[in-house]
């Protein structure tokens, strides 16, 4: 059973920040048209942690199949996640912090991570609630975690914010 673990933000934003600007100029030297971002909750001051920076990586569709070929040279494939026709997800638990990588089709029913991002930036109340929700299942098993995440989403992507988007 893979327990969970949140930690303050602050305590990882500069390392998550310089991980995140060395990949972006990997990723952009081998893939020039990439929209790379920097999204989960090291993107968002003052939120908690479980200590990972995450990426997103957003390519038209066209570029897909070759953009799964780049990253898979530069990162290892994360197994444990779901594959499509328009999302992949990849990691490098080597770097501090560790990486995952969620490459997406632009406009794909997953291009929705930099959007949950700046939701939390622009709304501290949802920014709390996230945090409040990890605190309930610190020390908890994960899938009941990323159970718990997943319906906080659901619920963000109802609102006028994530609408806007």
């Amino acid at each position: 059973m893979e327990q969970v673990n949140f930690l303050k933000n602050n305590l990882f934003y500069e390392k998550a920040e310089k991980t995140y600007l060395v990949h972006k100029k990997i990723i952009n030297e081998h893939m020039p048209k990439a929209d790379v971002q920097h999204v989960g909750s090291t993107a968002v001051p003052y939120s908690l942690t479980k200590g990972d920076l995450d990426i997103q990586v957003r390519v038209t569709p066209e570029l897909f199949l070759l953009a799964v070929q780049t990253l898979s040279s530069l990162y290892e494939l994360n197994e444990g996640s779901i594959k499509t026709d328009c999302f992949r997800a990849f990691k490098d638990d080597s770097t501090v912090p560790p990486l995952g990588v969620q490459l997406t089709i632009i406009d794909s029913e997953y291009d929705f991570f930099w959007k949950f991002r700046d939701v939390l930036l622009l709304n501290d109340i949802f920014r709390m609630e996230y945090d409040e929700l990890k605190r309930e299942f610190e020390g908890k098993e994960m899938g009941e975690y990323r159970e718990a995440k997943n319906r906080f989403f659901q619920k963000i992507m109802t609102t006028p914010e994530f609408k806007k988007l």
